[in-house]
């Protein structure tokens, strides 16, 4: 089968954690047998070639990163410049990535999702979300290639089938809900773990004053 993917991130594809799962997803894809083309909506550029891509072939995949609780706003002007197609067939599946480790942050993203299929005049294929991928980028190349290492999988099993298979889901897609215990440990001991390695990741993102700054709040008489 052939696949044509379509990046609905805003970050340009070299700065882009959704352009690192999807090449990771693709090296599954493809050890089947299968083809594929990605196609990067961060660059404006590419719009008119996806926008062909999508209208000329069935097994469509959208990748996206959950923003502030939903779709990017750069893939809505991208689907709102669709038609809906006349001829059956055309299936369309979603992966979408978070930083929040609980899958639960992305349903809401995921029942709208859920809604975009039927509008374009196609079949759902399934949305699979994974959640924690948040230091991709910034915890090293280890912990990098061992946060990629699922979506090999994940792209093979895909690619096989076509859809996302709730088993597959399922057994990928975790947890829904941090329990108790992780609860308990965030809120306390990890919460001075946390708050250095935040303060590491706002460094290497370019951040050059204080996480709890308020630079718009009325100074005290």
């Amino acid at each position: 089968m052939h696949f044509v993917i379509i990046s609905g991130a805003a970050r340009t594809q070299s700065k882009s954690n959704t352009a690192k799962i999807i090449a990771a997803f693709c090296e599954g894809l493809h050890n089947c047998g299968n083809t594929s083309e990605t196609w990067y909506l961060s660059d404006r550029k590419q719009w008119k070639s996806a926008k062909t891509a999508f209208e000329e072939n069935e097994n469509i995949l959208f990748a996206l990163p959950l923003y502030v609780e939903n779709v990017p706003g750069i893939m809505l002007e991208f689907l709102a410049g669709l038609y809906a197609k006349e001829r059956p067939g055309t299936r369309i599946s979603f992966l979408l990535q978070g930083g929040f480790p609980e899958v639960s942050q992305g349903r809401c993203c995921e029942e709208f999702l859920n809604t975009l299929p039927a509008q374009l005049g196609c079949g759902y294929g399934g949305t699979f979300i994974k959640g924690d991928m948040f230091g991709l980028s910034l915890l090293g190349e280890k912990i990098e290639a061992k946060l990629l290492q699922p979506f090999i999988e994940i792209g093979r099993q895909f690619g096989e089938n076509g859809v996302f298979r709730p088993e597959i889901i399922e057994a990928y897609s975790t947890p829904e809900y941090l329990s108790e215990k992780q609860i308990r440990m965030a809120n306390g001991p990890l919460r001075y773990v946390q708050r250095f390695a935040m303060r590491y990741f706002a460094k290497r993102l370019g951040c050059r004053t204080k996480l709890d700054a308020k630079p718009f709040c009325e100074k005290e008489e």
